[in-house]
């Protein structure tokens, strides 16, 4: 990193991690254009309440390059579910025009050990969303995430994403040389159930950074960090000339 900062909490890296990670990041490339990636992602289509979706139906008379699948979610003022159709194509104008990534080169230092302290019950803490305007959404946080970076202590809120923590995360690089909105990280368990590992290059743009069609969770306050994380992902690249919607 180009800052001169005490990262205490720093783990012993695996053989080959540059390696390993250069994999990773094939993966990134390979999956966000693919028919049902990021990218393909050209409509969320909500439905009036009480109706439910029709995937057939909605498939009729589109493009043998689109997909479609349904989703769900909770009404912010009635609490009542809502249910949706995802348009996915394949010859998306953002898969034509994508030309990759741009991602911090690899470092170990960003390779962090954590705390994990499983917190008892269905704890929801509000997330707010991209796109709902200030409104928030409750997300299922089960445990508290706690660790010291450059003499600074956090405790992190990573919410339960299909059995997996995800942590959405800030720092004073969104808007500059990284998507404004903040960025997501997977969190790695261990062995010891109490131990988690924060690997920061392995950090990505969130869905919305390639499609406007998502409503991605933005990092709350406990998730912002006081310095620059110079690790992972920064911006989606595309062709010259291409409006992205983000």
């Amino acid at each position: 990193m180009s800052h001169a900062v005490s990262l205490s909490s720093a783990v012993p890296i695996p053989a080959d991690p540059g390696e390993e990670w250069n994999v990773w990041r094939a993966g990134r490339l390979r999956a966000l254009p693919a028919p049902t990636g990021n990218l393909a992602l050209v409509e969320t289509r909500w439905l009036p309440a009480g109706e439910e979706p029709d995937v057939e139906a909605a498939r009729a008379g589109q493009p043998d390059s689109v997909t479609v699948t349904t989703l769900r979610r909770t009404d912010l003022v009635t609490g009542a579910p809502e249910h949706g159709l995802r348009f996915w194509d394949a010859d998306a104008p953002a898969i034509r025009n994508f030309e990759g990534v741009e991602a911090f080169p690899y470092d170990p230092a960003w390779v962090l050990e954590a705390t994990y302290t499983p917190v008892p019950g269905a704890r929801r803490i509000p997330f707010e969303h991209l796109r709902d305007n200030g409104g928030t959404r409750d997300l299922v946080v089960p445990g508290d995430i706690t660790l010291t970076v450059d003499g600074h202590d956090y405790t992190l809120s990573a919410f339960d994403d299909d059995g997996t923590l995800l942590l959405v995360f800030g720092d004073p690089t969104n808007g500059d040389t990284t998507y404004g909105a903040g960025r997501f990280l997977f969190v790695r368990r261990t062995d010891d159930d109490s131990r988690v590992v924060l690997d920061f290059n392995r950090a990505f743009v969130p869905p919305c950074g390639f499609s406007d069609q998502y409503n991605c969770p933005m990092p709350p306050r406990q998730n912002r960090f006081h310095l620059p994380v110079e690790a992972g992902e920064k911006r989606p690249v595309f062709r010259d000339g291409f409006l992205a919607q983000h």
